[in-house]
Formats: structure tokens, C-alpha cells, sequence
């Protein structure tokens, strides 16, 4: 996470997009205009690395969870819970990828304050793209630069298996 991705930000060139996939009703694509349309909230983070010490930062942008709301995930409305099974995998351009469940940032069990950051120390994300900041974790092996796509996965089978 270093200053010249912040500055990669504002390069000339086309915005960065998101692409919502998966399970869900309403499957989007993003900028990061889009991303600042929505509340934004602000994360100051300590992430702790191995090699080069603790990194400060500040972070702003909406939350993953509220942007994922709006596309609709396909709950089963039948089936007690079923919003804990889903997993949310989130990809970056670089070809990094962390993992989530629904759970840890839904607000009724986890409540975890994970964003999808549009700026970074004051420095607009908008040719780059967001960026995956979970506040919580120590480290920031789960922070994901120019993030591309997430992928909302309730496991649903295609066909029932038979024996």
C-alpha cells in the first residue's frame, strides 16, 4: 500500500469499475463515482507488517455490506439463516484475493466495519479503483488495491446430486 498507488489514482485514463457478481438479483458494475454517491464512512488503520513496520492510513468510502445490500443477494426467505452460508470473494487487479463470509459483516452477527475505500490519506481511488479495507485486522493481509470484482457465492447447487 504505497504512496505511488495513491497517486496512480489520479493518472489519466478511464475509471476503474467494480463488477458485482454471483448470487445476486441485481449484478452491477461500479466506479468509483458510484461508490461516493453512498454514505462514506472513515477508517483510521494501524496495519501491522512483517518487513516494513506499522502503516498508518486513513480510509474512506461506503460500506462492503451496504454496497453488496443493494444488489440484492439471493437470500432464501425459507430457509432460517441462510444469509450465513454466503461467502464474498474479492479480487484485485493484481490478482490478490481475500475472502469474507456474509456473517462478518452483516450487522446482526459480525458487524465488522469493512469498506470499499474510494480514498486513501485524502487522495482520490477513482482511475485505480477501491479498495478492500478491513479496519479490524492486525495485518493487512486481507487489504485488496484496484479492486476489480466481488463475488457473492451462496453455494446454491445447480442440480440436486443423486446416489
Amino acid at each position: 500500500m504505497s504512496q505511488s498507488l495513491a497517486a496512480a489514482g489520479t493518472a489519466p485514463g478511464p475509471p476503474a469499475e467494480v463488477v458485482l457478481t454471483g448470487d445476486l438479483a441485481r449484478p452491477a458494475r461500479l466506479t468509483v463515482s458510484d461508490l461516493l454517491a453512498r454514505p462514506q464512512h472513515t477508517a483510521q488503520v494501524a496495519f501491522e507488517c512483517a518487513t516494513s513496520g506499522i502503516r498508518h492510513h486513513c480510509f474512506t468510502g461506503p460500506l462492503l455490506h451496504d454496497v453488496l445490500s443493494d444488489s440484492a443477494p439471493a437470500f432464501d426467505p425459507a430457509r432460517r439463516k441462510d444469509r450465513l452460508r454466503f461467502l464474498i470473494s474479492v479480487h484485485g487487479a493484481d490478482g490478490h484475493r481475500a475472502l469474507l463470509s456474509w456473517a462478518e459483516i452483516d450487522p446482526d452477527f459480525g458487524r465488522a466495519p469493512v469498506l470499499l475505500a474510494v480514498t486513501l490519506d485524502g487522495t482520490p481511488l477513482d482511475r485505480v479503483g477501491p479498495q478492500l479495507v478491513l479496519p479490524q485486522d492486525r495485518c493487512g493481509g486481507r487489504h485488496i488495491s484496484a479492486v476489480d470484482t466481488i463475488r457473492v457465492d451462496g453455494g446454491y447447487p445447480t442440480a440436486r446430486a443423486t446416489r
